[in-house]
């Protein structure tokens, strides 16, 4: 033989799922899409660490399937999943499923070793907040202790990003258009985004400048262009909305990079 796996795309199908094989993802696979009943659905992803994607449609509505999921789902997968979970009435004040999100939402070191970049927790904050999905009618229960969590978590997963260690100069479009939502994220406008991209600079780098294509009492103002560039007074010690508030405040300028 030339390995279990081997076997399985030559044709040969062991019968069964056991870990010894190597198989029991495939397996396991196979397995769910005849599976007639959420509990069974439930017991193959349980037993078989499967995720999301490889389980049928009709199986995504039910608590029990996505508390069997939730035990082994990577943080990313969590934080892109929690309408989902509160769709199923999984995610409620006071339930294990909360505390578990909540705990994991709070550990500096897993959110670390996941990579979760800042603007990604913050997308999740917002859509999440909103209790509803931004694409066809899903809806859920906002629940405030997971909504705290992700505020924490944006700030905590600052210390998951790398520095480059480089001379940075960040400047921000101060205008009223970056009140837009942003391309397929509309409960997060443009402006929270590039706030929150000047405070992650802020945090990570050491060498940096934040300023504003703001026009006013500049003394880089271009005369009769309407354009300027002024620096902004924003501290790696402020919170993001207090950012957002602060660049809502400029007289913006044209935004010419030349």
């Amino acid at each position: 033989s030339n390995g279990p796996l081997y076997d399985w795309v030559m044709g040969e199908r062991p019968g069964h799922v056991s870990p010894t094989l190597g198989l029991d993802l495939i397996l396991g696979f196979e397995a769910i899409q005849q599976a007639t009943t959420a509990k069974a659905a439930a017991a193959l992803i349980t037993q078989c660490h499967l995720p999301r994607e490889c389980v049928p449609t009709q199986f995504l509505e039910s608590k029990e399937v996505w508390a069997a999921l939730l035990a082994d789902m990577p943080l990313e997968a969590m934080v892109r999943n929690l309408g989902n979970m509160g769709k199923a009435e999984l995610l409620t004040p006071m339930s294990n499923a909360t505390a578990f999100v909540v705990n994991r939402l709070h550990d500096e070191t897993l959110i670390k070793r996941a990579r979760l970049h800042p603007i990604k927790v913050l997308a999740a904050l917002r859509t999440y907040g909103q209790g509803k999905g931004f694409r066809g009618s899903n809806q859920w229960p906002v629940v405030s202790q997971v909504v705290d969590a992700l505020n924490d978590a944006f700030y905590l997963a600052f210390k998951a990003v790398e520095p480059t260690n480089k001379r940075i100069m960040l400047a921000l479009d101060v205008s009223g258009s970056m009140g837009s939502p942003m391309m397929n994220m509309p409960y997060l406008t443009c402006r929270e985004a590039s706030a929150a991209l000047a405070l992650v600079t802020a945090n990570v780098e050491s060498n940096w400048m934040i300023t504003g294509f703001a026009a006013g009492d500049s003394p880089t103002m271009r005369r009769g262009y309407g354009a300027a560039i002024t620096p902004l007074s924003i501290s790696p010690r402020q919170r993001l909305d207090d950012v957002i508030k602060y660049t809502q405040r400029h007289n913006f300028g044209g935004t010419d990079c030349a």
